[in-house]
């Protein structure tokens, strides 16, 4: 679980920004706050930030994406660092990028946080907490690492160290290394963390056609229940030469997919979804179909490009609610601009759907960023779940949850308060009632 999350200097972030998902006193929905007895602490499993247009709302999203991708895909030798930083402000542009996470892995908090540069790494730690102290585990800086007193006489770790690359983190190193000693938040990135973009499809469908999957029977069971018409989806076997995909990547599929391996396909622009596996030597390929109801009871095939926007996005999203809804599921799900393509009832289902399944043993967590408005509902989500991304005049962004605001009460219709701007976070809009062409405003003036 995401304990904390903070960053500066990067894109609208000009200042530190912390986010955190640790429960206020509040009383409200705390039955399914997960508690982290070790700690003395709890947990939230949800978070919505809203806010206006470019308030900051995709850079926090794309901060977290930065992050995993610079532990898990590392980067090549001789790069430069992909940051973003702030760039309303000279100084800023010298000066590195930083991100710090405490993160829940297996019952045990870790803090490991990083500050780069587009051409190195200049700072990076991992701390170990445990509930009476902080250990460091090692502490990157001035181009030399310090590690534990328990770590020091560790050779290996040393040699690791020396093959870290400036432009590298040494965790990402380290883990390439066989270290196995820093792995767990490795593999946190890795395994646990899941982003999923506004125009980025979610990749397991494969699920909708593994009839052996645990949660193949209950996504074809809720399908027919979101209003979608879609009565169940299914796999449609296909040669594999008519996939329609350029020759060469074809060749490279021939070469790389060995026996029992399976991998994903997906075709733009048209949208198609294939699964491609190696069974007796031979590939075999299934496209995603979906099968609706026909008025003398038997059903008609649709191509996935045949169903709407907001049905794709359905499929795409539906497997993530059921997978972090699953029981002693560890999964983190950050979603960006989750209405998109989604009526708001819609939404809220699935977000009631999966806060029931919530207790005080979960450990699963969904973070989301939407402009729906009636989401901001204390019915649904606790003052401390919500978020408003503000951005200033300056083009600084900031990020604060309804909890810090002394007039929100847990009775009280934020909702209103917030679209009346008491809150921040909503566009300020300058233009007028009606839209005026200025050149047309001129001329008229002329010939009056």
């Amino acid at each position: 679980m995401i304990v904390s999350f903070s960053v500066e200097n990067w894109m609208s972030f000009r200042n530190r920004v912390s986010f955190s998902m640790i429960a206020s006193r509040e009383r409200q929905h705390g039955g399914r706050v997960p508690k982290i007895g070790k700690y003395q602490t709890r947990v939230l499993p949800v978070a919505a930030i809203y806010g206006g247009n470019a308030s900051g709302k995709t850079n926090f999203f794309k901060a977290l994406s930065f992050a995993k991708g610079l532990v898990v895909k590392g980067t090549q030798p001789d790069s430069l660092i992909p940051i973003e930083h702030f760039r309303l402000d000279i100084e800023k542009g010298d000066q590195p990028s930083r991100f710090a996470f405490e993160l829940l892995v297996e019952e045990t908090i870790y803090e490991f946080s990083f500050a780069v540069t587009r051409k190195a790494v200049l700072e990076e730690k991992l701390v170990q907490i445990t509930s009476t102290s902080e250990k460091v585990l090692y502490d990157r800086h001035d181009g030399g690492p310090n590690f534990d007193e328990s770590l020091k006489n560790n050779q290996f770790l040393q040699f690791a160290f020396q093959g870290t690359r400036d432009n590298q983190l040494f965790l990402t190193n380290s883990v390439s290394q066989k270290v196995d000693i820093f792995k767990p938040v490795y593999n946190w990135f890795k395994d646990t963390l899941e982003l999923v973009a506004p125009d980025s499809r979610f990749e397991p469908f494969e699920q909708f056609l593994d009839e052996e999957h645990p949660l193949f029977a209950t996504m074809n069971e809720m399908l027919p229940q979101l209003d979608t018409g879609i009565t169940h989806l299914g796999g449609e076997g296909i040669p594999f030469e008519n996939i329609p995909l350029p020759e060469p990547l074809k060749i490279k599929l021939q070469e790389d997919v060995k026996e029992g391996m399976t991998v994903r396909l997906m075709t733009e622009p048209i949208n198609e979804r294939f699964v491609v596996t190696r069974k007796d030597g031979e590939l075999i390929a299934k496209k995603l179909v979906t099968y609706h109801s026909k008025s003398d009871g038997t059903e008609a095939k649709f191509e996935m490009r045949q169903e709407s926007d907001g049905s794709q996005r359905i499929i795409d999203l539906l497997p993530a609610f059921l997978e972090i809804s699953a029981l002693n599921s560890k999964k983190v799900y950050v979603i960006d601009e989750i209405d998109r393509s989604l009526h708001t009832l819609l939404t809220r289902r699935l977000l009631e759907a999966y806060l029931a399944n919530c207790s005080t043993e979960s450990r699963a967590q969904l973070l989301l960023t939407t402009h729906d408005v009636l989401l901001m509902d204390q019915q649904l989500l606790r003052r401390d779940e919500m978020w408003v991304a503000e951005r200033s005049a300056s083009g600084i962004s900031s990020l604060l949850p309804f909890s810090e605001y002394k007039d929100v009460r847990y009775d009280k219709d934020i909702r209103k308060s917030y679209l009346q701007g008491r809150l921040g976070g909503v566009p300020r809009i300058l233009i007028g009632g009606t839209l005026t062409n200025p050149c047309l405003g001129q001329e008229n003036m002329e010939n009056n």
